[in-house]
């Protein structure tokens, strides 16, 4: 047996060179005309059925109304009832023929039996896109812990939350061929500190949904989201921090962000829409943001000493001496690359 290894070590590396060299041209030739027949074939969700969680703010408020100005019915999700009330108000202003609210916490495993049961109950049986996006985030050193079982709830929301809906909503999004929009991010390849749980919980996310990409080929299409620095709450400065509670912090927002171009949400949901509806496998927001993959993939001991050097404070400084900081504070940067509703977060809602 070890012979066998020893031969495909040393077979392995040139043949998968060469086999790339003449592969490679064919492949993304076959890409290009499957791009550009998707861009013909865009499904229409006029008078389908769309659930989204985390939809009271951020991307999944804006989801619903990119989804709603198509002509989708939708059933919204999320943990705050007055949010999630006025997201459905304007949804239905947008266009959206039907908007159900539904309080609930898709932590908890049955509270995700209810959502797409009530969900299918309301419209029908019908479920035709499940857009799994409630998350939340957490900054603090892995050292610094408190309360190592508070941190759970990173991944019983972020990854669980999306199993869970995922489990329950599967038979009948086979029964319409309809799509999983699995909201993952680009941390998930990024060894950014202070972030071990949120990037954890988000490569868990990739990991499961391009598995269950290949088991569900035949009735059920899985597009995984991959955003970068968007505008919402993650970006107003809204973490859990080491002792496991949630606050606003927008100092150590702009260490975790530095001069990082935000993107609009708006613009970010829309992509994400017109991505589902074309049946794309991966989206990444902004498409720039791809190349810090080829960072990691191709240079990744470069990746973690720019991350070591610029994101992170002294030994024995403050965490807001970073730095990311730093370079924000003497530019004056983040009035042109964050938009106005990050630079104020108590901004009210268009």
């Amino acid at each position: 047996m070890d012979l066998i290894h020893k031969f495909l070590n040393l077979v392995a590396p040139p043949f998968t060179f060469f086999s790339l060299c003449f592969l490679l041209p064919p492949y993304y030739l076959y890409k290009a005309c499957a791009t550009a027949l998707r861009y013909l074939t865009s499904e229409d969700v006029s008078g389908k059925v769309v659930l989204i969680t985390g939809a009271s703010s951020g991307i999944g408020e804006h989801l619903a109304y990119e989804y709603a100005s198509r002509g989708a019915c939708l059933s919204l999700v999320a943990r705050r009832e007055v949010g999630l009330r006025d997201v459905a108000e304007v949804a239905l202003e947008l266009g959206s023929p039907k908007v159900i609210s539904i309080v609930a916490d898709v932590q908890n495993v049955d509270d995700c039996r209810r959502i797409v049961d009530e969900t299918v109950n309301q419209f029908g049986g019908r479920l035709d896109h499940l857009v799994n996006n409630a998350g939340i985030s957490s900054v603090c050193n892995f050292e610094d812990v408190a309360d190592i079982t508070s941190f759970r709830t990173i991944m019983d929301t972020n990854f669980w939350g999306s199993v869970y809906m995922t489990q329950f909503a599967i038979p009948h999004l086979a029964r319409s061929y309809g799509k999983i929009i699995a909201m993952a991010s680009a941390a998930s390849w990024l060894p950014e500190a202070k972030m071990s749980f949120y990037n954890a919980s988000k490569a868990a996310v990739v990991s499961f949904f391009e598995t269950l990409r290949v088991e569900l080929a035949h009735a059920v299409s899985v597009l995984i989201v991959t955003p970068g620095y968007i505008e919402s709450e993650l970006t107003k400065g809204k973490f859990m921090t080491s002792e496991g509670r949630m606050e606003v912090d927008q100092e150590l927002r702009d260490v975790k962000v530095g001069a990082v171009p935000v993107a609009s949400v708006r613009s970010t949901a829309s992509a994400i829409v017109k991505s589902a509806c074309r049946g794309d496998k991966y989206l990444t927001v902004p498409a720039w943001y791809r190349t810090t993959w080829l960072w990691k993939i191709f240079c990744p001991d470069a990746v973690e000493l720019a991350y070591r050097l610029f994101f992170t404070s002294p030994p024995g400084g403050p965490e807001t001496a970073a730095p990311s900081k730093r370079v924000l504070e003497m530019t004056g940067a983040q009035r042109l690359l964050y938009p106005e509703s990050i630079q104020n977060p108590n901004i009210k809602r268009e």
